[in-house]
């Protein structure tokens, strides 16, 4: 029983104690299904000062999105190049909305999903495609990481589209990372081949241009501008 203010007088109200909300968010982690490598992401570890202060906005924004969840229920589309800090991100988000709101959230890696929903299709498994997807379907906050990092074929451009149009019509809030700018598709017919040759890929050539469209009303692009550092700042540290 705690004190607590009403109408104008104190009473008691009877709380959950601190060991149970603990229980329950050891629970909700282990259900979100974070790997062992992102285990340590946290927001309150997340490096956005001095060196590393082109952050700051993204880390600002991913707060804000904490803080307003869920009375705002778009997602975050998280895009910026390799090794930035996207993931970190996307990983202290869930585990902040898990700790601070009691959230259930997923995580999943894009490729592995496709891998899992592949495997269903194998009359030896004993998990079906609807098995693999219910969950993604049905997460409160989705993580998403790397969208786009698998080759794109009809069959993926389909399933992506099938797991996004699910969360967008159930509206369920959905956290993707990408390391492809956000545009349209570089490779069009107006296009010479030598200027296909030399443009990047985007996003929009690796999930279509429709997908990219639809991922525009399901979240807010957030830019996270920095250099790898996994690359200059923890090789450096090996040296």
């Amino acid at each position: 029983m705690v004190p607590v203010e009403h109408n104008g007088r104190t009473v008691e109200q009877a709380t959950r104690c601190e060991c149970v909300r603990q229980l329950q968010t050891g629970r909700l982690l282990e259900a979100a299904r974070i790997p062992r490598r992102y285990r340590h992401c946290e927001l309150s570890n997340f490096e956005h000062e001095g060196p590393f202060r082109s952050l700051a906005s993204a880390y600002m924004a991913s707060l804000r999105f904490v803080k307003e969840f869920p009375l705002e229920n778009a997602g975050l589309l998280l895009v910026g190049p390799i090794g930035c800090g996207k993931t970190h991100l996307a990983v202290g988000i869930a585990k902040e909305l898990i700790s601070q709101k009691s959230t259930a959230c997923l995580f999943y890696d894009y490729r592995e999903l496709l891998k899992e929903i592949q495997n269903s299709y194998n009359a030896s498994v004993q998990v079906t495609e609807m098995d693999v997807l219910r969950p993604v379907f049905d997460a409160e906050v989705l993580v998403l990481d790397e969208l786009g990092a698998a080759k794109p074929t009809e069959w993926v451009w389909d399933t992506v589209s099938h797991i996004l149009n699910t969360r967008y019509n159930d509206k369920r809030t959905t956290i993707i990372t990408t390391n492809f700018p956000d545009l349209p598709p570089a490779a069009t017919e107006s296009e010479g081949r030598a200027a296909r040759a030399s443009r990047d890929e985007t996003l929009g050539d690796r999930i279509g241009e429709r997908m990219r469209s639809r991922l525009h009303e399901m979240c807010r692009v957030v830019r996270v501008e920095g250099e790898d550092f996994r690359m200059k700042y923890k090789s450096a540290s090996l040296r």
